[in-house]
Order: structure tokens, then sequence, then C-alpha cells
């Protein structure tokens, strides 16, 4: 005889757990791990980057820039810090608004356990069978060794994306939503890093391990962060920002130093400490590793009192605008999210359900609805789970 809930939740990460929190006690979450969160757990080296305070629309990539403005409006990054700070979790905040825990990401965990109140949890549990007749869903999930049918009323997509295969990861979200009429966009690894190949990966990995601000520009955007040299291309904060707008075949450009004016800094020093030879002046600006190899691989001899206003100029300008063109990226065993997912034109973006199927749901990662690096996607995970979570509750 099957067991009947409610509410069946396929995924306990953070929109799974989230939706729990708000769709009533007769919710049944499962997920194949042996633990709860497990991305949480990982995420922002183990203190969860759990929400950013400047979470916008604007912040979030998808087949429709609109979708994910209505979940967004109606539980808000300052709505889930007023949950962090009703359990006590201490937090703080990093760069350009990223709110991380002080103890650990497990704090968030127990914390949504805690919400979730008198919804069940089965973990080691996967998904053999989805149907829909009657008015509910039949789905055959596998336990204990054995085949559990299970029938809800509810059923909702949880499982996020491709990214991190070893944890998991698999599209089964998108396999069951194809299966009830859904669309689904392209998908590929986003917040990952570049890779190359030839001579420029090569000099890259020369370059291993050193990090200087830059401004990484494609296709029209451009961010300002920190970028890392590695032994197979480039990595940090700007890469894995821009690499959501990144296509095979494009040209990156890189800014180095963006925050000053570089032309003007070296004619000032020029004046000052003319004497000094132009990669000794420019180790005071740049890491000295990257320095030595530019200065071997662009031939910069001579003192900077011997560099002509256009000789800077020039310099800058390769400094300033350095073009690079990636041949792949690190792929979905790095991407810290998966870009595209369950096309928005089949869901309700107040509800987050389906206009195919009754009763069908899709929230989080699994959506095409993909933020920038920095808790812009742990807010999308909150905000879409409370949308469905409250929708279910309102209906039931």
């Amino acid at each position: 005889m099957a067991h009947h809930v409610n509410t069946l939740i396929l995924g306990a990460g953070a929109a799974g757990l989230m939706c729990a929190a708000y769709a009533g006690p007769d919710t049944l979450v499962i997920d194949h791990a042996k633990a709860p969160g497990e991305k949480i757990r990982i995420s922002g080296g183990g203190r969860c980057n759990f929400t950013n305070i400047y979470t916008g629309p604007e912040n979030f990539l998808s087949e429709n820039k609109h979708f994910a403005k209505s979940a967004l409006s109606r539980y808000t990054q300052w709505d889930f810090l007023d949950l962090v700070q009703s359990h006590g979790i201490p937090y703080h905040e990093k760069t350009l608004g990223q709110q991380f825990c002080d103890r650990s990401a497990k704090d968030i965990i127990a914390m949504l356990m805690a919400e979730m109140g008198a919804a069940k949890l089965w973990l080691q549990t996967g998904v053999e069978e989805v149907s829909h007749r009657d008015g509910l869903f039949h789905v055959r999930l596998s336990r204990e060794g054995k085949t559990t049918p299970v029938t809800a009323r509810n059923l909702v997509l949880a499982t996020g994306g491709k990214s991190i295969p070893k944890m998991g990861a698999t599209g089964l979200a998108y396999r069951i939503a194809e299966q009830f009429g859904h669309r689904i966009t392209e998908t590929r690894p986003g917040l990952v890093p570049l890779t190359f190949e030839g001579d420029t990966k090569a000099h890259f990995a020369a370059l291993s391990g050193t990090s200087v601000p830059a401004r990484v520009s494609c296709n029209g955007t451009s961010f300002d962060e920190g970028m890392l040299f590695t032994h197979r291309g480039l990595s940090g904060p700007s890469i894995l920002q821009i690499s959501s707008y990144w296509r095979e075949g494009d040209t990156l450009s890189l800014h180095l130093l963006p925050e000053i004016d570089l032309y003007d800094t070296l004619r000032t020093r020029r004046t000052q400490v003319g004497a000094k030879a132009l990669t000794t002046v420019l180790a005071d600006l740049l890491p000295k590793k990257l320095v030595q190899h530019l200065g071997e691989a662009w031939d910069l001899g001579g003192n900077l009192a011997d560099q002509s206003d256009s000789a800077l100029r020039a310099l800058c300008d390769r400094l300033t605008a350095w073009p690079v063109t990636p041949t792949s990226s690190e792929g979905y065993r790095t991407a810290e999210v998966t870009l595209g997912g369950i096309a928005t034109d089949g869901i309700s973006s107040k509800t987050m359900e389906s206009q195919q199927v009754a009763g069908l749901y899709a929230i989080g990662e699994a959506v095409d609805v993909t933020g920038w690096l920095g808790g812009y996607n742990f807010q999308w995970a909150w905000s879409s789970g409370v949308a469905a979570g409250r929708a279910i509750a309102a209906a039931a």
C-alpha cells in the first residue's frame, strides 16, 4: 500500500528545505544523500554565503529576465536575515554585501530543519518512477533496499542542476519536468573557472597561484573583483562571475588594477623614480611574479625614465585591455551552479507551480534562474521555496 502525503519534495537542499518549512506538516522531503543540505554545508568554505543584501532581479540570468521579480520581492534578503537572527545565528558581512555565518554553514542547515517542524525527511532515497493520474502523483522511491510507493497531491522539483556531480547532482528535475510537457532551456556550467590551451595555458600555468584585482569584461558585461591564475587557466571571483556570460569562442578583456589610472600613475612615478627599472616600478603595483613573467614575454626592459608617453600608453593599453580567449571551462565538476533549466514560460512566477500539471512545482536551481556569485543563488532558493510552500499551504 502506498504511503500518502499532501506534498512530496524531491531534494533536501536549500530550496527544498525552505519549501518544506512553509508547505505544511503533511510534507515528505526525500534526498539521495546521507545528510540534508550538503551543498549548504560545503558552501562559502564551510561558512555558507547565505544571502546578499544587494539582491535584486538584475543579479540573475534567465531567458525571462523579469521572472524572478515576484518571488524575490515577496520573500527578500531582509526576510531571510530576520530568520537567521531569530535563531540566534551569528553572521557577518564580507565584501559586496555577502553575508556569511560566523561559525559554520551547519547553523543554517539546523535552522532549516527546525523550521520544517512536523515535515518528514527520508535520506538515502532515490526516485525510480513518477507518474500522475486521478489528481495524484504516484512516485516509486528506492529506500533501504526496497521500492516504496508514495502518492502525493503536490510534487516539488527541488533537486538542483548538474553542478558538482561528485555530490550526486543529476538532471533528474529536468527529466521529470520534460515528462510533464515542460521545455528545458540549454544548460551549461556557471560560476566556473575558465581554461586555455597552447601557449596561453603555459603562460598562465607559470603564474599559477598569483592573484590580482581585475575588471573582466565579455559580451557587454564587466565584473571588478579578484582574478587568479591557475595551472589550467583563470579563476577567482571576477572570472567565475563572467563565466556565466561567456560562450565558447568569446574573447575576454582583462583590465588589471581597475581601481587606479595606471597611465597617470606611471607618468607621475617617472618624474619621481625614473631611474628605477620599469619592471621594478610595476612590481610595486602588480604581483612580482606576474611582472617578471610579463617582463620576459613582453620585453619590458629599460628604466622608467626611458619610456615615452606613447610607450607608457601602449603598455597601459596592454594591461588594461588584455584580450584572452578561453578554450573551455572546468565544466560541471567545479561549477557552482547550472545555467538554464526548466523554462520559466511554463511556470507561475508567483507560485512556482506548473502551468501544465496542477500540483507540480519547480524551485531553486532546477529553474532557469541563475544568480551571480555572492549569495544570490541561495536567496533565489529561499525566495522560490517560500513562494511554492505558501501556495501549497494556501491550497490545502
